[in-house]
């Protein structure tokens, strides 16, 4: 039995992508009713989010909150009082909640189903790999364009999108009316293209420049600093090979 839950748990750990959320959920909010949820219950949802799909992928049509605790390795309590915030339908006694119909609300509630387009700045190999992974889709993302200073880029296509000179910017940006701008430039440029894509009317940024942006009130940013992330993981991998 510890063999299978073994399993069962490590199956269904999953890449922490609640930045995404965070910038999609952070333009929708403005347009949908008002759900008073906390920061640590928004960042679990897109977790159970993966989780049912894997076990609807399986054939599973009913899940309860206990199992699904004891997969993720989570409080029962807890999930149980996430889920009764954005499910539409309590689930049923002995079966638990529909799997579908919970994978619709929380989709709804994250504003998965209202794919927000974001453009690229920077087309170095950061950039490049942004523009060839597929996957933000599922979360509501969908990556349009790339822009780069450099002249021999401009034309180009990567990962089936297109690669403009970053003077196209402004005018691309308002004709496409793009709300979420994605920074994978160096250090020193950040700030410059942050400016030039407030001004272009960009309203969430997704910043992977080592650098301090400032920026109004209004935009909503996400910092990835990848630094501080190897730094956290070399210390618990060495953490756990001292025990």
């Amino acid at each position: 039995m510890k063999t299978v839950d073994k399993f069962r748990n490590n199956r269904y750990n999953f890449i922490d992508i609640k930045f995404v959320k965070d910038v999609i959920y952070g333009i929708m909010n403005d347009t949908k009713e008002t759900i008073q949820i906390s920061k640590a219950a928004l960042a679990r949802m897109p977790g159970y989010l993966l989780y049912l799909k894997n076990r609807r992928a399986e054939g599973t049509e009913y899940i309860s909150s206990t199992l699904m605790a004891e997969d993720l390795k989570q409080n029962p309590v807890q999930v149980r009082k996430d889920l009764a915030i954005v499910s539409h339908c309590p689930g049923k006694p002995k079966l638990g909640f529909e799997i579908t119909g919970l994978i619709s609300d929380i989709e709804d509630f994250l504003g998965y189903n209202n794919t927000s387009e974001a453009v690229i700045v920077g087309v170095g190999q950061l950039g490049k790999t942004l523009l060839s992974y597929g996957g933000f889709d599922s979360y509501g993302l969908k990556i349009v364009a790339g822009f780069d200073a450099k002249a021999e880029l401009a034309g180009t296509v990567w990962g089936e999108k297109r690669i403009f000179s970053v003077d196209k910017f402004p005018e691309l940006v308002r004709r496409m009316n793009i709300l979420i701008g994605i920074i994978t430039v160096p250090k020193d440029q950040a700030q410059i293209v942050c400016d030039m894509m407030i001004s272009a009317g960009i309203k969430a940024i997704w910043n992977f420049a080592p650098a301090h942006l400032v920026i109004p009130e209004g935009i909503v940013v996400k910092n990835e600093d990848l630094a501080a992330s190897l730094a956290l993981l070399s210390k618990e991998l060495s953490v756990k090979l001292n025990k």
